[in-house]
């Protein structure tokens, strides 16, 4: 499973943070990693500079073996948040979908 971290220039994407934030994503994702291929996640500031409320979002782009890309997104306060949110988001998708593969391969 491979974990591309994208942030925009509002957010510093330094490499400190991007392997926390990589280590996350694998971490909340290690149940369904033999299923996925791909990861980007994409972090952005939605006020740019100006302070706001929920305006940190995480954007995790998923490719799973045989099927279509998937995206959840999710908008809290911080980072951190974010990205967890979003991962939660995720792992409920992916049981959805690899709960409906599972049912449904050929006996």
């Amino acid at each position: 499973m491979t974990i591309l971290f994208n942030t925009d220039k509002t957010i510093n994407g330094n490499e400190r943070g991007q392997s926390y934030f990589t280590s996350m994503i694998e971490e909340g994702l290690r149940n369904y990693e033999s299923h996925i291929t791909r990861v980007e996640a994409h972090v952005s500031d939605e006020n740019g500079k100006k302070e706001g409320i929920k305006d940190m979002r995480c954007l995790l782009e998923t490719r799973i073996a045989g099927k279509q890309p998937i995206a959840v997104s999710c908008q809290d306060d911080t980072v951190e948040l974010a990205v967890s949110g979003a991962i939660d988001k995720l792992t409920a998708s992916l049981e959805t979908i690899i709960g409906k593969m599972q049912n449904h391969k050929p006996a």
